[in-house]
């Protein structure tokens, strides 16, 4: 699970690099790439009729 995560998070080109200085910095990135992830996932359409 956890190297699903880290692939999910390396689809967000900000997280490829660490451009960042301060660690809060990049912790901050990667809380909005989550976030974001999230957000797209329950924002898609639901398939109906499944059991």
């Amino acid at each position: 699970m956890a190297e699903r995560t880290f692939a999910w998070l390396m689809n967000s080109r900000r997280l490829a690099r660490s451009y960042e200085a301060l660690p809060a910095t990049s912790e901050a990135m990667i809380r909005w790439s989550m976030v974001t992830q999230m957000g797209q996932r329950l924002a898609r359409p639901r398939i109906t009729g499944r059991h």
